[in-house]
């Protein structure tokens, strides 16, 4: 056996090791939570009338059940849904390849790109304007997508990899991450204050010196005193470490950005643009979660698109203009009647790559008057 081949073996053994301890955890609190909780403890609670135990009981029992099943449900659909990839568009034909691979200069394998390219619907390039190629899976990449060297392979709108769910999080998965840490946060809160009022009366216990003076059975067991005390230790944990992510996910979904995008911002023909893809706080989150609200709070799949190409901001827009506009300044000047037309891209054809102008070899000045000449747009407001 190679080494590579044991090493990648290795690892994907390791990638289970936290998915795991997750599925540990998530059964220990079940147990603690039905058993040790709802059943010894609330049944032996003294305070309370019978008729009243039980109801407290069935209704800690019924709402907890609904959590977790949402919760584990999501979990294992972020888990076992397999990342999109590009489609076969997108990867070079034999010949292409094989031309490709016998060409040293950057600048002739970039003509070859770009002629290939020039039928895709990409609308994003490297920071130094050149085709977004992967050596390793021989494909041109798609609009958001990047490689992952964990799963080894290019991921359609890669927001991370995520060791938690031994998976990389993207277009595919998204919504069912996103839902995870909703229920995640649901979950933990829910045992936490519903184990809140028993974990103060045993605490309190447990920091007596003496249980003489205790009334009769007031005392629980330790083993259940024990599941009880950690139970809330523990969702109070989880529900602090995941408000904090989930949050930041919220902002990602509302400014329409990846994880990867957040820190290094796309690249398109007018310049580097943060904000690119975001079409408004509410398109955005429907691209995420779909246009039919019944299925938004459900891990069934109903994101928008294909996950190859996305709706830009900024689509019409003569590059000259966009280059010597602030992006800041652009977004201030959509409510002041400036003549800066915004179509979406979904309604337009125009692409970044429909023109071998947008894409000047050897970086002649040639190239860019052309660029300046052919494809420029000139837009007229008559007030």
């Amino acid at each position: 056996m190679a080494p590579w081949t044991l090493w990648r073996g290795c690892q994907r053994v390791v990638g289970w090791v936290p998915v795991l301890f997750i599925f540990f955890v998530v059964g220990w609190s079940y147990y603690a939570y039905v058993v040790k909780l709802c059943v010894y403890t609330i049944s032996k609670d003294e305070n309370d009338t019978a008729k009243d135990k039980s109801g407290k009981a069935v209704v800690y029992l019924v709402a907890f059940h609904l959590f977790f099943v949402m919760f584990v449900w999501s979990y294992g659909m972020t888990i076992f849904t397999s990342p999109a990839t590009p489609s076969k568009e997108f990867y070079l034909s034999s010949s292409e390849k094989e031309r490709y691979e016998k060409e040293f200069s950057q600048e002739r394998q970039q003509e070859i790109l770009r002629r290939v390219a020039r039928d895709l619907p990409i609308d994003t390039t490297s920071a130094s304007k050149a085709i977004r190629y992967c050596e390793k899976c021989q494909l041109i990449k798609p609009d958001r997508a990047h490689h992952c060297s964990a799963c080894d392979a290019c991921i359609l709108k890669m927001d991370h990899h995520c060791p938690w769910v031994n998976n990389c999080v993207g277009f595919s998965n998204y919504k069912f991450f996103l839902l995870f840490l909703l229920y995640s946060l649901s979950y933990c809160l829910f045992v936490a204050t519903t184990v809140l009022e028993y974990f103060i009366k045993f605490w309190t216990l447990c920091r007596r010196k003496s249980t003489e003076n205790c009334p009769k059975n007031d005392l629980a067991d330790p083993h259940v005193k024990f599941h009880v005390l950690f139970l809330f230790f523990v969702s109070s944990m989880f529900f602090i470490s995941i408000l904090s992510l989930f949050s930041y996910h919220c902002w990602l979904v509302g400014k329409n950005k990846t994880t990867i995008e957040s820190f290094r911002s796309p690249t398109f023909s007018y310049g580097t643009d943060g904000n690119g893809f975001s079409l408004g706080y509410a398109k955005n989150w429907r691209q995420v979660f779909g246009d039919e609200k019944k299925y938004w709070l459900l891990p069934i799949f109903s994101s928008l698109g294909d996950g190859c190409s996305f709706p830009t901001r900024l689509v019409g827009m003569d590059p000259e203009q966009a280059s010597a506009a602030n992006q800041s300044e652009y977004a201030r000047s959509i409510g002041s009647n400036q003549p800066f037309p915004t179509k979406p891209l979904s309604e337009s054809k125009n692409r970044l790559l429909d023109s071998e102008s947008q894409w000047p070899e050897n970086g002649s000045e040639e190239g860019v008057d052309r660029a300046g000449t052919n494809n420029h747009v000139t837009v007229a407001i008559e007030n």
